[in-house]
């Protein structure tokens, strides 16, 4: 694998849904816009941003399991190539491992033994991922529905780890875990990273994610804002490039947890220019116009004053 290539760039993605309005008139409501990211062999990038910033659409992007009614346009290349509808199908479960944040991805007429194993799995490695997850024996006879959530959080967990993959989308991953395994699976995480897996971790846990991340990348309201290394959230975020991005690290509990005043806008009322203008103190008239990502301080910044 070659490390200096990104095994997964998205660039200036866009993806919207066709949709009824009134009656029978049909609309289009584009929920991402211009969102870039990018994940290199051997790293963590964690994503982060409130519910609606367009985490989980992302991730079925890149997975091709978006519904009949999504246009995409944009760039999706995985190991330098274009991801077409073919590469998806044959890379899915193999190259490229998801974790999804629904259990309902589990089928449920098929035990889950079966399920974690996969089409290549060895008998050995399903005992050794079960155990790591502390899923018994027995439960490779039970089917999804006999399960507990968090037993079927765990099954879906090991079944991405059964292979050898070089990205792995982990949409949401811990939720329904106590602490010690949430902490567990992000360690294995880790330790495929370090082994030159490509992992872009969606979560809403920072605290959690920052112990593992090498890098934040920060989505609103649909695009991406700001892409850091993860230590720049340490410190209450001052070391941050973004206003949106200062307003999360606020948020957190060890900063007080000061929420930021207004809402995120509604993806079929987008204002024009920078899409946080509205909740932003630095705001002047130039926000009203094209906002491009920019490099600063090592890091990358959608903002005209982000320093």
């Amino acid at each position: 694998m070659d490390e200096k290539r990104p095994v997964l760039r998205v660039r200036d993605l866009t993806v919207s849904f066709s949709m009824y309005d009134r009656g029978w008139k049909k609309k289009s409501l584009e929920v991402i816009h211009s969102l870039d990211v990018e994940v290199m062999p051997g790293e963590i990038v964690a994503v982060a941003g409130s519910s609606g910033s367009g985490k989980s659409v992302l991730a079925h992007s890149i997975l091709g399991i978006l519904p009949q009614n999504a246009s995409v346009k944009g760039k999706i290349e995985y190991m330098g190539q274009p991801l077409t509808e073919e590469g998806q199908r044959k890379l899915r479960g193999r190259e490229i491992a998801f974790i999804p944040q629904s259990v309902d991805f589990l089928d449920p007429l098929m035990k889950v033994g079966r399920q974690i194993k996969g089409i290549e799995g060895s008998d050995r490695r399903l005992r050794e991922v079960m155990e790591l997850y502390g899923l018994k024996e027995e439960t490779a006879d039970l089917y999804p529905f006999q399960l507990s959530g968090g037993m079927a959080r765990r099954a879906m967990i090991a079944s991405a780890m059964m292979g050898t993959p070089k990205l792995i989308v982990a949409d949401e991953p811990t939720p329904g875990l106590d602490t010690a395994l949430s902490e567990n699976t992000l360690k294995s995480f880790r330790h495929l990273a370090d082994g030159g897996c490509g992992i872009l971790l969606i979560t809403h846990d920072i605290d959690l994610a920052l112990g593992v991340a090498d890098r934040i990348a920060v989505f609103y309201a649909g695009t991406t804002v700001e892409v850091c290394p993860a230590g720049d959230f340490d410190r209450g975020g001052e070391m941050l490039r973004h206003p949106y991005s200062r307003a999360l690290a606020q948020a957190m509990p060890q900063n007080g947890l000061k929420a930021a005043k207004g809402s995120q806008p509604y993806a079929g009322n987008l204002p024009s220019g920078c899409l946080f203008a509205d909740r932003c103190p630095l705001r002047t008239e130039k926000c009203g116009g094209e906002i491009p990502m920019r490099e600063v301080r090592g890091g990358k910044v959608r903002c005209l004053y982000g320093a």
